[in-house]
């Protein structure tokens, strides 16, 4: 079963749009797009499980230059 999650990004100022196009070519994401609100950029994102899903968000997306915080929403399947 393959783990989903949304990632909520927040960036430095005038950021959004040069992060969400480097969080686009990391692998296992399959939509990043900068938005308004509290959060800059919104991530779809997937993984074989928990520990390579959470392994992603920290050692290529938090590693992104811009990012300031993310939140990490698992999506629950019923």
């Amino acid at each position: 079963m393959v783990v989903q999650a949304y990632i909520l990004v927040q960036t430095e100022v005038g950021k959004a749009a040069e992060v969400a196009r480097a969080i686009a070519e990391v692998k296992g994401v399959t939509l990043a797009e900068d938005v308004t609100g509290p959060y800059d950029v919104i991530v779809r994102a997937e993984a074989k499980h928990v520990d390579e899903l959470g392994e992603m968000v920290v050692a290529q997306i938090q590693r992104i230059d811009g990012i300031t915080r993310t939140l990490t929403c698992p999506v629950v399947h019923l």
